[in-house]
């Protein structure tokens, strides 16, 4: 039986790589990963120290990206049929094969589709990366949450008027797969209220990083790893002088 292991890369710097996921990728002789079509991929560009000389290298190149509706019936149906079509053939290899994920993979992370499809066909082992959204609020120099805050994690492609619902509620906030759907998300922000406290990370822990307030940003020009964050302030002992 074949083994896949996904190693989860974290947010993008590659000194936050685990020990555990960089002694596997440095001994993999089969690494595979996602990337739009054309592009090297974000995955392989973080592990690029890491990879072994003589490592076969799989690109696992998305059929759509942002070029349809995600809600979409023949969105779905694409991607469908690229991790089905990928869980056959990482299942058909030889030996070990190393899948490399930015992030968790099991927080938001592609691999997951790979992983329902795999289970129960080869051995499985996941390593845990530290996800994006900790490398951004970090970025920040504030802590995201205090005492008893109750962060919530929103995607941005969800309906503006649930958006704005659930940022009226939250504590502390992240939102996640901003890129072209900025605009929505600073107007939800402005209607709940959270405008002015909101942050923009963009490229966070990456070369190229960017922390600004959302409110001072260009909600046109947005790059694709990008995170808006508003902090908790919750319950805190006195700082005393």
């Amino acid at each position: 039986m074949a083994k896949v292991i996904c190693a989860g890369l974290g947010p993008g710097d590659p000194d936050l790589v685990s020990l555990r996921a960089a002694r596997v990728i440095g001994a993999a002789r089969q690494v595979a990963y996602f990337r739009k079509a054309g592009r090297p991929g974000q995955a392989r560009r973080i592990a690029a120290e890491l990879l072994h000389p003589e490592a076969v290298e799989l690109a696992m190149e998305y059929p759509v990206t942002t070029e349809l509706p995600v809600d979409g019936d023949e969105y779905n149906d694409a991607l469908a049929g690229f991790y089905d079509d990928w869980a056959g053939r990482l299942a058909a290899l030889p030996g070990e094969v190393v899948v490399l994920c930015e992030g968790d993979p099991f927080f938001y992370g592609s691999f997951m589709h790979l992983y329902v499809r795999l289970r129960g066909r080869v051995e499985l082992e996941v390593i845990p990366g530290i996800p994006g959204m900790a490398g951004c609020w970090n970025a920040t120099g504030e802590p995201i949450t205090w005492g008893d805050d109750v962060m919530t994690v929103l995607p941005g492609t969800m309906p503006e008027a649930e958006l704005v619902e659930r940022m009226r509620a939250a504590d502390a906030l992240v939102v996640m797969k901003t890129g072209r759907n900025l605009p929505k998300v600073r107007r939800a922000l402005a209607a709940a209220g959270r405008l002015d406290a909101a942050w923009l990370v963009e490229r966070g822990t990456m070369p190229g990083e960017r922390v600004l307030r959302l409110a001072e940003a260009d909600p046109e020009d947005c790059p694709y790893f990008a995170i808006v964050l508003v902090h908790g302030h919750g319950r805190r002992p006195e700082v005393r002088a």
